[in-house]
């Protein structure tokens, strides 16, 4: 069965899930202390939109180069969101059911990143 080419970045699963992991991150740092707001939520947000902007830029580049560079910064992203969640957890803003639902959505968008650079690393021929 052929698989049918993205029109659009939105198409594409893994920024489906990027996208709902930012929503999920601006929807739980709402509730952290006003004192985070240039800190820890500033900064949260700022790499949840990362990676779910650099899929989206890397999406329209020709080269499957320039592709996996945005795709890797997407990947430094996610584990930045990662340890903010660990963070957010052992300074209680979070509780431990928030805190894994937060760690299932990255890992399924991890893996579908990581699966999706693969296949482009498979089929990488340089310029």
């Amino acid at each position: 069965m052929e698989r049918q080419k993205a029109k659009s970045f939105t198409n594409l699963s893994v920024w489906q899930k990027a996208h709902g992991l930012v929503l999920f991150i601006y929807k739980i740092t709402k509730q952290f202390p006003s004192e985070e707001k240039f800190g820890l939520t500033a900064q949260f947000r700022d790499a949840g939109i990362s990676i779910a902007a650099n899929i989206a830029e890397g999406f329209k580049r020709r080269h499957k180069k320039d592709k996996l560079h945005f795709y890797n910064i997407a990947q430094g992203s996610l584990e930045e969101c990662r340890y903010y969640f660990i963070l957010s957890k052992d300074l209680a803003y979070i509780n431990n059911l928030t805190f894994q639902e937060g760690m299932d959505i990255l890992e399924i968008a991890s893996r579908l990143l990581n699966s999706y650079c693969e296949g482009l690393i498979e089929n990488y021929k340089p310029l």
